[in-house]
């Protein structure tokens, strides 16, 4: 078995030391552009010099292509939006024959999301990037409905999370990062599930279900009624999320949600987080994860943070009781 690639890392910033560790994965800095929102990487390489992140996270990828929900597909609403993209994508082989070799030129550390409707399906998509060079992890996108289960999402059910996770984790060699789902009744649990069963990382979290009605027509703005919610309206509830399972679990965790400035950043490590994922800010500025590393430079010299490493699960380190 093969080590996991690691990110080839640049020289740190003079003075302030941004370098984070994600399981095996040195990343030069704690900023990772999340899932979604970023494209497959290439699209943004004209506008964001992405050498300057910690990492992305490309589109979901799914065995075979997928068409995605029906327009309107989001809907923005206070303090955030609502999105209903249906994991549209290319599949996982286009993936690798017409995206992966132009990622491959960057410094920055590549990692693939991956989902199914099954356990199967998981595996196979895993199983054609095991083939592949360029990728630095996988990201499982465990809040997903399980069609051999009655439609349950693998996210919401311990159970069902701890199989999908364990088959994944036989079926790869590269660190594996779960997403997890925030619509669950105990965070740790699943956390917990997650780590025992083979996860490298937690992802937390992904949108949270939302509806969005247009009262004159009595219709949902979105063509597919419900959607999720995400930008910095969630960020106050998905910090607590962090915190929760950062108690209970010893690996890695990366935050996401409402993540815009370098104090949100912070404050994600602060809870627990050893990284971050920025989504929703990418549809208001298309440069804001590489904004956002300059921004926690700046950031740590006013501090005097000389380690930003140093900031994970510091809350109450400060406190006078």
């Amino acid at each position: 078995m093969t080590s996991p690639e690691p990110a080839r890392i640049a020289e740190r910033p003079s003075g302030v030391d941004l370098r984070v560790r994600i399981g095996t994965i040195l990343l030069q800095n704690p900023v990772i552009a999340a899932s979604g929102t970023f494209g497959y990487g290439v699209e943004f390489a004209p506008l964001v010099d992405l050498n300057r992140l910690g990492g992305l996270v490309v589109k979901g990828l799914s065995l075979e292509p997928m068409a995605g929900s029906p327009p309107p597909r989001m809907h923005e609403t206070v303090g955030g939006l609502i999105n209903a993209i249906g994991l549209q994508n290319v599949g996982v082989r286009a993936f690798v024959s017409e995206k992966l070799p132009a990622l491959r030129s960057y410094r920055t550390a590549v990692i693939a999301n991956v989902f199914g409707r099954s356990v199967t399906e998981y595996v196979e998509v895993i199983r054609v990037l095991e083939d592949t060079e360029g990728l630095a992890a996988y990201e499982l996108n465990i809040s997903c409905p399980n069609v051999e289960q009655g439609g349950a999402e693998y996210g919401a059910d311990p159970v069902l999370a701890a199989e999908v996770i364990g088959r994944t984790r036989k079926a790869c060699r590269r660190p594996l990062w779960v997403k997890l789902s925030p619509s669950v009744g105990n965070i740790g649990l699943v956390s917990k599930a997650a780590e025992s069963s083979g996860a490298d990382a937690l992802v937390i979290a992904n949108t949270y279900p939302a509806l969005c009605l247009d009262v004159h027509t009595r219709k949902s703005y979105l063509g597919s009624t419900g959607g999720g919610l995400s930008g910095p309206a969630i960020k106050p509830i998905t910090l607590r999320l962090v915190h929760e399972a950062y108690q209970v679990v010893s690996i890695p965790i990366i935050g996401l949600g409402g993540i815009e400035k370098a104090t949100d950043a912070a404050e994600y490590m602060i809870a627990g987080a050893s990284a971050v994922e920025v989504g929703t800010a990418h549809f208001v500025d298309p440069r804001a994860s590489e904004r956002l590393v300059e921004d926690l430079e700046a950031w740590c010299r006013r501090e005097n943070i000389r380690e930003i490493s140093g900031l994970r699960g510091s809350l109450g380190a400060n406190r006078v009781v």
